[in-house]
């Protein structure tokens, strides 16, 4: 399922290493051209074509720093910002460290071999830095990887970065950031200054890799694993790559990729095995959502493969400044512990907009629930006055062996769900649940066979 042939890839890796711009049209051209005669997914294709053409390559200079060079990792980025930029290059080997921030042109670059075992102590991740914790603003642990307001950055190579997370450190902490996040909630709704907002006076669990209102970031090839929260969330950022990265966690809480607030997003070739979504887009939360209000957009997911996780290509909870024009084709979805392939979830507290989803071209060897879950009970449930518009949801080409569910889809009465299309879906055997499509406005149905019966 690979969007490019071993040549081809080859060609991109090149581009990749001079640093250059994003490559070529005709090396990125997406899986149109296999795609022939499959009429319903060409328009899709070509829109998704026209955002991987778009988004801009990090440009770093071709000279390297090594770390073993510098008293630290930290260290070298900072002697490698100050040259102009470059790469710093980590041998092979273990080495411990703290926070890493990385700053403008500057490519951290894990060899073969290499594995970052970060620290598990807090106070290794103070001062605090400027985040987003559940969709609000505040001040908090620093993320593992961290940069903010800096532009053509990278993280690449064949290393792993191990944040050593486990229930005997962070992940103790997953219950009880529940009840400070309450109490945090509340004093942002009346009106906390985003400056007086401290996180660390909580147990809000930094971020594995956090780009903070960045441009033009790349990730790739490298291995993540036993995050403390959300594996790599690009915030408020521009023309993001994820590509050929391995996601690995059990973790509670620890979702893949959670782009939130970006604009140009392409999420390439990735596997996923997570205690959460796997992919989660996001765009703020409730009151400081309203306040930020910057929506996600323009994102396409292609060649990856979904093991364990809540969700596939979930988008929610906090998408209070609204996502619009996602793309997701070309996956592969493994395992009965994905509880569901695209889920939509979202509640009148919430509000905001779900606009123009596409998830097409998907073999489902198992899965754990239903296909696609639109859910406006989700957290909160229906308690406030801010009603969601979801509209425009679109799968077709799904082959699945068998599922609990096809559709699981549950608007509110007086906002219901506005148009979802289903094309080209065939679910081998009969459904373990029935399929639900309460308070919808149009749901359309082609081509959709469930156990040889036709929908």
């Amino acid at each position: 399922m690979s969007e490019f042939s071993p040549t081809r890839r080859q060609l991109l890796l090149s581009a990749i290493a001079l640093g250059g711009a994003l490559a070529s049209p005709a090396l990125l051209a997406g899986t149109a051209n296999a795609a022939t005669g499959r009429g319903a997914d060409q328009q899709a294709d070509r829109e998704a074509d026209r955002i991987v053409r778009g988004i801009r390559r990090p440009r770093i200079p071709r000279r390297d720093f090594r770390s073993t060079d510098h008293p630290d990792i930290g260290a070298a980025v900072r002697a490698a910002h100050e040259a102009g930029g470059g790469r710093v290059v980590v041998p092979a080997g273990s080495w411990p460290t703290g926070p890493i921030h990385l700053l403008s042109r500057v490519e951290l670059h894990l060899q073969a071999g290499a594995t970052l075992l970060f620290s598990t102590d807090p106070g290794d991740y103070l001062p605090a830095v400027f985040s987003r914790w559940q969709g609000i603003e505040l001040y908090n642990y620093s993320p593992l990887v961290y940069a903010y307001g800096q532009h053509d950055i990278a993280l690449t190579g064949e290393g792993v970065l191990d944040g050593q997370a486990s229930a005997a450190n962070w992940w103790a902490w997953k219950g009880v950031d529940g009840t400070d996040f309450t109490a945090l909630e509340a004093t942002v709704n009346a009106g906390l200054p985003v400056e007086q907002r401290d996180g660390t006076q909580y147990h809000f669990r930094p971020s594995f890799v956090e780009p903070y209102r960045c441009e033009r970031v790349l990730i790739e090839g490298v291995t993540f694993r036993n995050s403390p929260f959300w594996h790599l969330h690009p915030t408020l950022c521009s023309d993001v790559v994820v590509r050929g990265v391995t996601v690995d966690s059990d973790g509670p809480n620890t979702d893949g990729c959670d782009p939130e607030s970006c604009d140009g997003v392409l999420i390439d070739g990735v596997s996923f095995n997570t205690g959460d979504d796997c992919i989660a887009i996001k765009a703020g939360r409730n009151t400081d959502g309203r306040r930020v209000d910057v929506p996600s957009q323009n994102i396409v997911i292609q060649n990856s493969t979904f093991a364990n996780g809540h969700g596939g290509v979930t988008i929610g909870s906090e998408m209070t400044g609204g996502v619009r024009n996602v793309y997701a084709r070309d996956l592969s979805m493994t395992s009965t512990g994905l509880q569901s392939g695209h889920r939509l979830k979202t509640n009148s507290v919430r509000g905001g907009f779900i606009e123009g989803t596409h998830v097409y071209r998907v073999d489902v060897s198992a899965i754990g629930g239903p296909l696609l879950l639109i859910d406006y009970t989700y957290g909160e449930g229906n308690t406030g006055t801010y009603r969601p518009t979801v509209t425009d949801i679109n799968l077709s080409h799904w082959n699945v062996p068998s599922a609990a569910q096809g559709w699981n889809i549950q608007g509110y009465a007086d906002d219901p769900v506005g148009t979802v299309r289903l094309s080209d879906i065939t679910i081998g055997s009969a459904l373990a649940q029935p399929n639900i499509a309460a308070a919808i406005t149009d749901l359309e149905l082609t081509n959709v066979v469930i156990g040889g019966v036709a929908q």
